[in-house]
């Protein structure tokens, strides 16, 4: 699971890997510059879907998605146990990531603080 949080005087978007998601992600954080997320959603259908080749990380189908992945030309990083707690973060110009595929605790608190951070609605 990942906590995430907004540093609004840095401008970054902050997900932080929680316990053990630490090894099997290989990443224990990660800091977006806010100018490049383009939004995210609560998308538990998403964690279903084909995860593309495992770079880095841990797959265990069904059990856990943790790590970089390459998708369709895309660089998305993945840190899921229970697909109805995936947030999608759609980033831009982001040199490491094209998406974050995140489990939170509360997935509709995470997309409204990170919409709110980029001055939309969630």
């Amino acid at each position: 699971m990942a906590l995430i949080s907004i540093d609004r005087e840095r401008s970054l978007l902050i997900a932080d890997m929680q316990g053990l998601d630490k090894l099997w992600a290989l990443k224990s954080r990660l800091e977006i510059p806010l100018a490049h997320v383009r939004g995210a959603t609560h998308d538990p259908g998403f964690a279903r879907e084909p995860k593309g080749v495992r770079v880095a990380g841990t797959h265990f189908p069904g059990v856990i998605t943790a790590g970089r992945f390459r998708r369709d030309g895309e660089w998305v990083f993945w840190d899921v146990k229970n697909p109805e707690k995936t947030v999608v973060v759609e980033l831009a110009d982001e040199e490491s990531y094209d998406r974050l595929v995140v489990e939170v605790e509360d997935p509709r608190a995470a997309v409204a603080l990170i919409e709110g951070a980029l001055g939309r609605d969630a």
